[in-house]
């Protein structure tokens, strides 16, 4: 991650309220921007095993199983933790569910 210092020229004209808030912001649409990434792995990852049949298949569940299990992880570092809803929305199947942070 690069560093978020801001410019001191840009500082200094701010009082540390407003320096504050805009670093809140930077951070905040970071961290919107890492889950979007996230989740349009783990998409991106369902759909081709939804699309792989035959030999083979074992590593395209293994790479969906991981995809969805960063995607988790991410929405609850940030406080989303309702599971449900994803499973439901993304319709991940109960064979990545079931490998879900197994290593």
């Amino acid at each position: 991650m690069s560093s978020l210092r801001m410019p001191q020229g840009f500082v200094k004209q701010l009082n540390g309220e407003s320096a504050d808030a805009a670093l809140r912001h930077e951070i905040v649409e970071e961290q919107a921007a890492a889950l979007g990434r996230m989740g349009r792995k783990a998409e991106a990852a369902l759909a081709a095993l939804r699309a792989h049949e035959g030999e083979g298949r074992a590593q395209v569940l293994k790479a969906a199983a991981d995809a969805v299990w960063c995607f988790l992880v991410q929405r609850e570092v940030l406080g989303l933790r309702d599971r449900a809803a994803i499973v439901a929305q993304f319709d991940i199947p109960r064979e990545v569910m079931i490998r879900l942070g197994a290593k």
